[in-house]
């Protein structure tokens, strides 16, 4: 029994379609895979660079905390010499009045 001549060429024509369908899909899978894994290259970049941000934050959190110390310490030294100053004026003003005989607050 001869097979239907339109038939099989209709039947030709869907197979062709369809590979080309294929095909089509074949390549557009493979630009997707590529962009995936150019995507998941950038993401790796991105993380280092995080990785590398947390790593100089924590550098700067512990030079802060060093400045906080220090003008904790240079603040203390301020409170200090300005109590020594206050004790040299006093010690001023004792000497002046032995001096000169009478307290400034006396009038």
């Amino acid at each position: 029994m001869a097979e239907d001549p339109i038939a099989q060429s209709e039947l030709a024509a869907l197979t062709r379609r369809y590979e080309q369908a294929q095909d089509k899909t074949d390549r557009e899978f493979g630009i997707v895979k590529s962009d995936l894994t150019a995507l998941r290259l950038q993401v790796g970049n991105l993380d280092q660079k995080v990785s590398n941000l947390d790593e100089k934050v924590g550098g700067l959190d512990t030079k802060v905390a060093g400045l906080d110390e220090k003008i904790g310490d240079l603040a203390g030294e301020v409170r200090d010499l300005n109590a020594k100053v206050d004790r040299n004026q006093a010690q001023i003003i004792e000497l002046l009045t032995q001096l000169v005989g009478k307290s400034p607050d006396a009038g």
